[in-house]
């Protein structure tokens, strides 16, 4: 193999132009289209070889010949360099198929050129990713392949119109370099409703984190509301999805990438605080001693890898029958570091039942089961699209939504709650990437060969906008109100 990959380069050796710097890579082709030495070897064999000296060097093969730039540009041959990323193949083809227009959305899949695409994307600037809703920022470099930290922002809202950042924010400002950092905005889901008065809500956040942004000097921004972004990351521009938030839980209808205001976004008054509040309070009537509130929180989200079946591994969970659950022995401990050991029994399930039962926790609210319910029959009757299938796919989103038997537990309800007309075909899946799944719909965006370009306002555009007070959203319609 070594001998026949030392041919290879021979071959091209022989047909380039001599540069006088062997780094450089060659610059002169040849017309004529014979693949040398190679021409009897069968063309997948040949590119079974290309693959092993990798893309860059697979790329220079190129000016060769026009047998060998045929070879080379074979998609196979760059969908397997594209496999061997550490993003998931089917999330770079989603994205580039998908994705790579921007919005509005114009699925492609014949004609394109993989090789280019791997190139663009070796191109892509590293960029930042804002959690609108807890303010962390995450850094990404190098393509997304160095290993992601986490900076903890302290950040203030004066008067909804400003974000001031403060010791450690603006130490990490100096380390990304912002002025050459696209930046991707994970916007909160918030002012629910279509009236003007929460479109212009939603446009000052949005300008808020702009403005901030713009000042502080970086180069484009992309503002996504989070459950588009956990939409993407589950490889779908069309879904419902319920975003178990810091203190409330939304259910949102979207189609085509557009939150479909009209139809309605459901949303309930208990969010992950509440889970972890009431949790806190069955540990007190069982006189369960803890430390501090981080404490239970760990006790809900904590993962346990000593428990044999991957569905226990988290201490708490929801119960698929509620009533059944009750005369099992579901005693389990979990020893958290500097804490010791904690011991729960019902707890670990009744936790969870109150987004089904939200009395039980005194919230006076519709269970998580009915505002999804209500939701799909908004759809149905809404007749948004010729099929029904859009919004019979539920992605979950949100730390909480973590919990083992959420999803299988949501879907049962459903199919109990709705006609079949509707029910049938519904699919709950759970969050993607854990808690993470909104950041990894950021990072697909933020990694796609056409980003910036296709997906962010520059500086230039937002003062503009400012100065002259047009109509901004007409101009961009991928950042318009109603879209992410």
């Amino acid at each position: 193999m070594a001998m026949l990959l030392r041919r290879v380069w021979e071959t091209m050796s022989s047909r380039t132009c001599s540069t006088g710097d062997s780094s450089a890579r060659p610059s002169c082709t040849t017309e004529s289209s014979s693949l040398g030495a190679f021409d009897q070897i069968p063309w997948d064999v040949l590119i079974q070889i290309v693959k092993l000296i990798g893309p860059k060097e697979a790329a220079k093969l190129c000016v060769v010949s026009r047998s060998w730039r045929a070879l080379v540009s074979d998609n196979r041959l760059w969908i397997f360099f594209l496999q061997h990323q550490q993003e998931p193949w089917d999330s770079i083809f989603f994205g580039e198929t998908t994705l790579g227009s921007g919005y509005p959305y114009q699925t492609l899949v014949t004609g394109l050129s993989f090789m280019h695409i791997y190139g663009q994307r070796a191109q892509v600037p590293g960029s930042v990713i804002i959690d609108g809703e807890y303010f962390e920022i995450s850094c990404q470099f190098l393509f997304f392949i160095a290993v992601r930290w986490v900076v903890q922002v302290i950040a203030s809202l004066v008067g909804a119109s400003m974000i001031v950042l403060l010791g450690e924010q603006q130490h990490f400002w100096m380390q990304v370099k912002p002025s050459t950092q696209p930046i991707v905005v994970s916007i909160p889901i918030c002012h629910y409703d279509d009236t003007e008065n929460a479109k212009a809500s939603r446009r000052q956040l949005k300008d808020c984190f702009q403005q901030v942004l713009f000042d502080l000097n970086v180069p484009a921004v992309c503002a996504i509301n989070q459950a588009t972004l956990a939409l993407y990351a589950a490889k779908r521009t069309s879904g419902i999805v319920v975003n178990i938030g810091f203190q409330v839980t939304s259910v949102v209808p979207i189609l085509h990438g557009k939150v479909m205001r009209k139809v309605g976004v459901e949303v309930m008054g208990l969010g992950a605080l509440k889970l972890t509040g009431y949790l806190r309070l069955l540990m007190q009537q069982n006189n369960i001693n803890f430390g501090s509130l981080y404490t239970v929180r760990t006790l809900k989200e904590l993962a346990d890898p000593s428990f044999g079946n991957m569905e226990l591994q988290k201490l708490c969970y929801v119960a698929a029958d509620y009533k059944a659950e009750l005369s099992k022995d579901t005693q389990a401990s979990l020893e958290i570091a500097g804490e010791g050991w904690f011991t729960l029994s019902k707890e670990r399930f009744q936790t969870g039942e109150i987004l089904f039962q939200p009395r039980m926790a005194d919230v006076r609210t519709m269970g998580l089961d009915q505002a999804v319910a209500l939701c799909m029959d908004h759809c149905h009757y809404a007749e948004l699209s010729g099929d029904d299938a859009w919004f019979k796919t539920v992605i979950l989103t949100g730390g909480s939504a973590c919990l083992p038997g959420l999803a299988e537990r949501l879907e049962k309800e459903l199919r109990g709650l709705l006609p079949s007309s509707i029910s049938n075909g519904i699919r709950v899946i759970p969050p993607p990437y854990g808690a993470d799944t909104a950041w990894f719909g950021a990072k697909l965006v933020g990694n796609l060969s056409t980003f910036p370009g296709a997906w962010c306002a520059t500086k230039k555009q937002f003062r503009r906008k400012s100065r002259f007070n047009i109509m901004w959203r007409s101009s961009l319609p991928y950042l318009e109100d109603d879209a992410h």
